[in-house]
């Protein structure tokens, strides 16, 4: 099931934040989203959040928490289940 969810995170990094130079398959999971890793900046943490949001049903917190949740893919899929959990 995480094998999974990290599968669907990378898909939806790929299709919703036009990284279209990338295939799901291409992206480290341990790599960091933001920054040299993936590249994303903060434009893409908004749209990121709201799509993880939508999309799992969980509450993407502020602050130190939220930028922990989008350290890497592993990072949001352990958050995502946790959240689901709770």
């Amino acid at each position: 099931m995480l094998a999974a969810l990290k599968d669907e995170i990378k898909q939806l990094l790929v299709s919703e934040l036009d990284l279209r130079s990338k295939q799901p398959a291409d992206i480290d999971e341990a790599a960091p989203l933001f920054g040299a890793g993936l590249g994303l900046d903060s434009l893409d943490a908004l749209q990121l959040a709201m799509l993880v949001e939508e999309r799992f049903g969980v509450t993407v917190p502020e602050g130190d928490a939220g930028r922990e949740a989008f350290a890497s893919v592993n990072a949001l899929a352990a958050f995502v289940m946790r959240a689901r959990e709770g």
